[in-house]
């Protein structure tokens, strides 16, 4: 037998063993799946009726904390206090388990699990997401300097606008499938993306003309303002989340910060002046726009509908900035009477 055939025999040989390894690998790993697909069916339906026996238990509560001797009444607080803690625990395991999603990732996705399984996937999805967050806005922070300071050109303005719109409208999908792995942000920050999207796609539809390019200066420098901002709270939202997770305070999913320790306070006071700065900015842009829909010369849809859009913004970013201050005042001076 040649010596070249004799070593493509042996290669082969070798190749075959590695298969029927690979085989057996394959078949536990199926049979693994199969059994974890079981566990998950069987942890939905355990926290299930968990949760509908702690509603039961909890209606109970309700219905004997009526006059209860000092002995009762202690028990009774006890009994809530774990099923607040019950509640969170719930919580965090379906983190980690299927599910459906909401009606925004049906529109969009269909019924794609969007579940990330491990600890690490999550965390890794998470850091990409502030990642992608952090180089589109200094993306939108050159190109807004551009358009303002160097080259106007209605095109230009057109690839911003479309830029923003790509950027808020994937932020709305990034973050649902944030929502269903267990990150907890909730109302007006998930809304005021949607919110920005649709303006962003309003500014794209403006045609040119006297009332655009009147607003055009206001609209770019406010662009530029608000993603040097956002560059600002990326660094400061990064390492109040870098420090809580390295003391173990904090989980590894979540946006924004909603404890308060003493540390953040210099970070916070030193973001607000930016942060109230650019609201009212808002609230300037939407009187501006409103002015200008008086103008008897105004047939755009376009400058009403950018005015009320941005009038939604500032209300809904003042009055919940000026709660999240109200919220970390009220901790930070409730915490030495506890010590």
């Amino acid at each position: 037998m040649p010596q070249g055939l004799t070593d493509i025999l042996t290669e082969w040989q070798s190749l075959e063993e590695d298969y029927e390894k690979l085989q057996e690998t394959h078949r536990m790993y199926l049979q693994k799946l199969d059994e974890v697909s079981k566990l998950q069916n069987s942890c939905s339906s355990s926290i299930y009726r968990q949760r509908k026996r702690v509603n039961e238990i909890s209606q109970l509560v309700k219905n004997c904390s009526k006059g209860p001797s000092e002995d009762d009444a202690k028990t009774l607080d006890k009994i809530k206090e774990k099923m607040k803690t019950r509640s969170n625990a719930f919580f965090e395991m379906e983190a980690f388990l299927p599910k459906k999603n909401g009606l925004y990732l049906s529109l969009v996705l269909g019924n794609v699990n969007v579940t990330l399984l491990s600890k690490q996937s999550k965390f890794g999805y998470k850091d990409e997401y502030e990642k992608f967050k952090l180089c589109l806005t200094v993306i939108l922070l050159l190109f807004s300097f551009i358009c303002y300071f160097s080259l106007s050109y209605r095109f230009l303005d057109a690839i911003l606008n479309f830029l923003l719109l790509w950027y808020y409208c994937t932020l709305t999908i990034r973050e649902s499938i944030l929502i269903t792995n267990g990150s907890r942000i909730k109302g007006w920050w998930v809304f005021h993306h949607y919110v920005s999207a649709f303006l962003s796609g309003v500014m794209l539809t403006w045609p040119d003309g006297i009332l655009y390019h009147t607003f055009r200066s206001q609209f770019l420098a406010y662009s530029l303002y608000q993603s040097f901002v956002q560059c600002l709270q990326c660094y400061y939202q990064s390492g109040c989340l870098y420090r809580l997770r390295a003391l173990g305070e904090r989980h590894n999913m979540d946006l924004t910060v909603e404890g308060f320790q003493s540390w953040m306070w210099k970070g916070l006071t030193f973001l607000l002046p930016f942060l109230f700065f650019g609201h009212f900015w808002q609230l300037f842009n939407a009187l501006s726009l409103f002015r200008m829909a008086q103008l008897p010369d105004c047939k755009e849809w376009q400058v009403l509908t950018c005015s009320l859009c941005f009038l939604i913004l500032f209300m809904g970013n003042f009055f919940t900035t000026v709660a999240v201050v109200r919220q970390k005042l009220k901790s930070r001076n409730q915490k030495p009477k506890s010590l």
